[in-house]
């Protein structure tokens, strides 16, 4: 095959080509892969404010977050610390909306340093709750793990 006969073929081909049009070329593209599964949000929630009000609040939001987004779709954690802790007994007026969030499936965490300033024992608190050694180190370590910080 000579140099002529080379370059006649590459042109041939490429007249081929561009008399497609762009729909034809771009037809034998193959297709992108399927988007990945939407990333579960995370959302963490501090509550260290003693107020009732602001209870109200927060597990308004919490519930509010899961409705709007889905349960399936959301990891929502609550960290309560100083007088915080305080809605997470079991004579609160609020304790069945925590325990009504809990089951909407928000986790709930509780500074152990805060219970034990206020010497308060875990046979003092709501079931199903669970416990870090500080309350702001675990807001840190939610945030470095990419959740969304809400302080209502």
């Amino acid at each position: 095959m000579n140099q002529f006969s080379h370059y006649a073929r590459t042109l041939v081909a490429a007249l081929l080509i561009s008399s497609l049009g762009p729909a034809s070329v771009m037809a034998q593209t193959p297709a992108p892969a399927k988007a990945q599964a939407t990333q579960k949000s995370k959302v963490v929630f501090q509550v260290s404010d003693g107020e009732s009000r602001k209870w109200e609040l927060a597990l308004n939001n919490v519930k509010n977050v899961i409705k709007d987004l889905g349960k399936e779709n959301v990891e929502v954690e609550i960290v309560a610390y100083g007088p915080g802790i305080d809605m997470f007994k079991f004579e609160t007026p609020v304790a069945s909306r925590i325990e009504e969030v809990m089951k909407l499936g928000a986790h709930v965490v509780i500074c152990e340093n805060t219970m034990r300033a206020q010497k308060i024992s875990k046979s003092d608190m709501l079931d199903n709750l669970d416990y870090v050694e500080a309350g702001v180190s675990q807001l840190i370590r939610r945030q470095q793990q990419g959740y969304a910080y809400i302080r209502p």
